[in-house]
Formats: C-alpha cells, sequence, structure tokens
C-alpha cells in the first residue's frame, strides 16, 4: 500500500504543478491582452510657445 500511496502522492503533485504553470501562463497572456489601465490625460499635441535659447535665431 505505500508504494500506492507514494505514486497517488506524486502524481497529486505533478497535476498542481500543471495546474501553477498553466495558471501562471494564463495570467499573463490576460494581461498582455487586456485594456490598457493607464490614467494619463489626454493632451495630444502642445505648440511651443517658449523662447528660443539661441539669440542668433531670435533674429532671423
Amino acid at each position: 500500500m505505500t508504494a500506492f500511496r507514494t505514486i497517488k502522492h506524486q502524481i497529486r503533485h505533478l497535476f498542481i504543478a500543471v495546474q501553477r504553470v498553466i495558471q501562471y501562463v494564463a495570467q499573463a497572456v490576460t494581461r498582455i491582452f487586456a485594456p490598457t489601465d493607464d490614467q494619463y490625460p489626454a493632451t495630444g499635441v502642445q505648440p511651443f510657445t517658449g523662447d528660443s535659447a539661441d539669440k542668433k535665431k531670435q533674429n532671423h
């Protein structure tokens, strides 16, 4: 009976390990294909309104 229990115990641990690997991969795939959760404001293109750093270019 002890050999049967040992084999049964090893098979159970093998199934648990396979289940954990599948869950790990599934979580990664879910995160890759999920909608973005970034909270950046929609600003668009902003025109430059500052001063030129080069004095030569201001005269032209």
